[in-house]
């Protein structure tokens, strides 16, 4: 039985995206036939949308492109734009979840680019401006906004940096006056987010000589067999920090298989994974690890902060930054989270700002600290025009 079948370019994640999951129908209870028809308006709006675009370069170009590279434009965007459907359908073919990802930050800026423009050229009909040289600059303005600003969104995707944090915990913790807490989250390694990129982050990480070391989520891009076939479990397992490295699950750590396989294939690389558990680290700090919001059966807070010493520090890592609230409630010293991605691509920033209390960064409530990173990775298109890729690091001061 079909488990899930995305037609989507980006992630539920609080980005903008489009995202038809076609998840087990006994499970969920729903009509096949009511999933064909989304799936047929899905079609329908894309198929619009791709017109639109195709029927602007085709306009700007028709004047001065002869006929047969005009035909050769039509193949070429029908092509493009089943790319990532196709992807998705024949997930094997590696060179088309390039291709198809590439395109679609093509299209998602496109969308926002070409309004504009269109716009602009409606204005500049009420001035005395020639429309044929309006219309002529306003292609070429357009594919000068549409590779500055895809190389801005490539150079933020793959350019991480380092953001720090310096928060303290009223707790006294004996031996202990600080902590180095090093964390990433969204890291989706797979086939874009590749070896190159678990190999900047891993020297990122130890060059920052943690503690401990923390991933609330979406280490993985729905796909273990693309992670285990690119050698990214042996790359990351060189991380090093003396209270270890630990993992909770996010949406994206999915795959058609039984749950444990994923989490032996990422303790392959000395990462130990808190799928609703807690540990107490050298009898002196709490961890807690949450299942994702998306599991049916994951444990609330109080259950599993349930025999935790409050006298103690205690962080938790979720991968959505939900119910802060709650977690304050219940005593949780520090939550870190991801997730978010801050939209990934603008302006979905203000989308993910009203979803989320916290979003991106650091945020207090009473005595709890919530830190929600932005990502080290990306989902779907590999760009970022409203965040950076990021590795964090939370000082945490104790109690003398």
């Amino acid at each position: 039985m079909l488990r899930h079948l995305y037609l989507s370019y980006t992630s539920s994640d609080g980005t903008v995206s489009v995202k038809i999951a076609v998840y087990n129908f006994l499970k969920v209870g729903v009509r096949p036939g009511m999933f064909v028809l989304v799936g047929i308006l899905f079609l329908l709006v894309y198929g619009l949308l791709v017109f639109y675009i195709g029927w602007s370069g085709w306009s700007w170009m028709k004047p001065v492109v002869a006929a047969r590279f005009r035909w050769l434009y039509i193949v070429a965007l029908v092509f493009l734009a089943a790319s990532f459907i196709l992807a998705r359908i024949f997930g094997s073919i590696s060179f088309l979840g390039v291709i198809g990802s590439y395109w679609l930050a093509v299209f998602s800026l496109l969308l926002l680019i070409l309004p504009v423009v269109h716009l602009t050229l409606w204005l500049l009909r009420l001035t005395r401006i020639p429309r044929h040289h309006a219309h002529k600059w306003a292609g070429v303005v357009t594919l000068v906004l549409l590779i500055s600003t895809m190389g801005y969104g490539i150079f933020n995707a793959y350019s991480p940096v380092v953001r720090q944090y310096n928060i303290q915990i009223d707790k006294k913790v004996e031996g202990v006056d600080k902590l180095n807490i090093v964390m990433a989250a969204d890291m989706h390694f797979g086939l874009l987010s590749g070896p190159a990129h678990a190999k900047r982050m891993v020297e990122e990480i130890n060059a920052l000589k943690p503690d401990l070391v923390l991933y609330p989520g979406d280490l993985i891009d729905d796909n273990l067999a693309m992670y285990e076939k690119s050698g990214i479990a042996d790359i990351i397992s060189e991380i090093k920090a003396p209270y270890g490295v630990y993992a909770s699950l996010g949406n994206h750590d999915k795959f058609d298989g039984p749950i444990e396989d994923l989490i032996a294939a990422l303790e392959k690389s000395n990462i130990q994974v808190l799928y609703d558990d807690k540990i107490v680290l050298d009898n002196k700090i709490t961890l807690i690890g949450r299942k994702d919001r998306t599991e049916e059966d994951r444990a609330d807070v109080a259950t599993l902060m349930q025999n935790a010493d409050l006298n103690q520090p205690v962080i938790m890592l979720d991968h959505q930054p939900y119910d802060l609230d709650i977690a304050e409630k219940n005593k949780v010293d520090l939550v870190v989270s991801g997730h978010t991605h801050r939209g990934q691509i603008a302006p979905a920033q203000f989308i993910t700002q009203a979803i989320y209390e916290n979003d991106w960064g650091y945020l207090q409530k009473g005595s709890m600290h919530s830190i929600v990173t932005s990502g080290y990775g990306f989902w779907g298109p590999p760009i970022r025009t409203s965040s950076r890729s990021e590795i964090v690091q939370i000082n945490v001061t104790f109690r003398q």
